[in-house]
């Protein structure tokens, strides 16, 4: 995983993890990447400063826990198993989810579990319908690019 600070068009900088670069920038170009405070979906990379581990012993035992990154990457791998069971015997409909999730709700298709990709205007729109959905807290990573 890797983490970036993003920028909004309208300025807000916000924290947002991602598998790779690749997949920052493919999920950029999608403009599936939102500003969570605005909903802009024009982002690109905030400005972030490097981090340097400091030489020796200088730093302080006070100034940050060594055991807060495992904590990070603890929570992070619970979290990422949970969404994993979440899903399990969801089918991946891709950009069609907005589509499927209507004709559901419509009544002109069973229903089922399942997950893809919408904008965030069409996740909007499909919440204004009274259509229920949930993001997914983590990046999905399609069944068809998955190792």
């Amino acid at each position: 995983m890797i983490v970036f600070d993003l920028r909004c068009g309208t300025g807000h900088v916000f924290e947002a993890w991602f598998n790779s670069s690749d997949a920052y920038a493919e999920q950029r170009e999608r403009k599936l990447i939102a500003c969570p405070m605005c909903g802009d979906t024009g982002v690109d990379k905030a400005v972030m400063a490097p981090n340097v581990a400091p030489k020796g012993n200088s730093r302080s035992a006070a100034a940050a826990p060594a055991n807060v990154p495992d904590k990070v990457k603890a929570a992070l791998k619970a979290l990422a198993e949970a969404q994993r069971q979440a899903l399990e015997g969801s089918r991946w409909v891709g950009d069609r989810f907005a589509t499927e999730a209507r004709a559901m709700h419509a009544g002109d298709q069973p229903d089922e579990a399942i997950y893809g990709q919408t904008t965030l205007a069409e996740a909007k729109a499909l919440v204004d319908e009274g259509v229920p959905i949930a993001p997914l807290p983590l990046p999905v990573v399609p069944p068809e690019k998955a190792n």
